[in-house]
């Protein structure tokens, strides 16, 4: 039983200023060996919660739980350097004035004789045997951010907590210092919880993704189904460019000019939102609005014309202006595919990847 005791676990947790609450009662999860995003844009709390878990700032309400015990409560508090957790910034936040040992070994200082025994040890693991002599200036950006993760690993933190601490570095040096960082937490069983704004990285990096909105988590779970099972609009568009088509349901089905779509569960009459990605909407180049009907999986096919298009690495991105109300639908392919401005194409939506929302307060025009 005792391996089912979650690693970190944060209940109810509220901080306000001004009596506005920032983060507004989140809760999570985090066990050993795990690594866990918290993902939203900037100003949605996620940084804010993760001081009130280092202890470097005190929540308003609720509790903050370490392999079961509890180490903050509204009525008790574990100071910061007893908690066991390490800290890593967007900023490195090395010591200027204290060569690489230095800064490895600064949390061992009452540990003399392990001390230069583990920074050696450390330094070594993250690729820098031979720099304990050096200063941060004489380090570029990757050496420094290999130094800060030596010196959070030190005092072997059963949970390390790390804000942005990848966004800056440069993109040649990001991915591989991310993927080399995780591989020594997880070797080491450490729980992380890692901070960030960019989908991309959460869906390289995390085992678990809690999406933050407003001070609120809004939806937890594995980055497969955070992306293939979004609650909203807004959660759809955050890992993406959206097309939304707007319709109202009658008889459990939504009318669109790209055909019927499934509306189970919604009253007549209710509008909504179909909410459909780039890459899965397809460019029907054989039919161009003739031919033999459509298949079920993608409906009906509707013309555009073409606003824009452009090569964007491994796929082209093309802009399309739809006809039935003047809205601008994205489109990508893979490979170079760059029509003419002008150029009339038909699209179809696949059925099988739309997501259909009802729409709060919004009646369609």
């Amino acid at each position: 039983m005792k391996d089912l005791i979650p690693r970190l676990e944060i209940r109810n947790l509220v901080r306000r200023y001004d009596r506005q609450a920032v983060v507004d009662h989140i809760s999570l999860v985090v066990n050993a060996g795990q690594v866990t995003c918290l993902l939203g844009p900037s100003g949605c709390g996620k940084s804010t919660t993760l001081r009130m878990i280092a202890g470097v700032e005190m929540q308003d309400e609720g509790e903050i739980h370490v392999d079961g015990r509890t180490i903050c409560s509204k009525d008790f508090r574990v100071p910061p350097e007893q908690r066991q957790i390490g800290l890593m910034f967007q900023d490195f936040s090395l010591f200027p004035h204290l060569d690489v040992e230095g800064n490895v070994g600064f949390g061992l200082r009452k540990r003399k004789k392990y001390r230069l025994p583990r920074v050696n040890e450390l330094l070594e693991r993250v690729g820098l045997a031979g720099f304990g002599k050096k200063y941060p200036h004489e380090l570029s950006g990757g050496e420094q951010q290999r130094v800060a993760l030596a010196r959070a690993l030190a005092p072997e933190p059963r949970i390390m907590l790390m804000d942005e601490p990848f966004s800056g570095l440069d993109n040649r040096l990001r991915d591989g210092i991310r993927d080399e960082t995780l591989e020594i937490l997880r070797e080491q069983d450490t729980a992380v919880l890692l901070v960030t704004h960019e989908p991309e990285e959460a869906m390289r990096m995390a085992d678990n993704i809690a999406l933050m909105r407003s001070g609120r988590i809004i939806q937890q779970g594995a980055p497969y189904n955070i992306f293939n099972a979004p609650v909203d609009r807004d959660a759809v568009a955050f890992f993406s460019d959206v097309n939304v088509v707007r319709a109202k349901v009658r008889g459990s089905l939504a009318e669109t000019p790209f055909g019927q779509f499934l509306a189970p569960g919604v009253p007549d009459g209710r509008d909504v939102e179909i909410v459909v990605r780039p890459q899965h909407i397809k460019i029907d180049f054989d039919r161009h609005g003739k031919g033999p009907a459509p298949t079920i999986s993608y409906g009906t096919a509707v013309q555009g014309i073409v606003k824009r298009s452009r090569f964007i690495g491994s796929e082209s991105l093309v802009e399309l202006r739809m006809g039935y109300d003047d809205s601008v639908f994205k489109v990508t392919l893979p490979g170079v595919f760059l029509p003419k401005p002008g150029t009339p194409l038909w699209l179809m939506i696949r059925r099988d990847k739309c997501f259909l929302f009802p729409l709060e307060h919004k009646p369609v025009t």
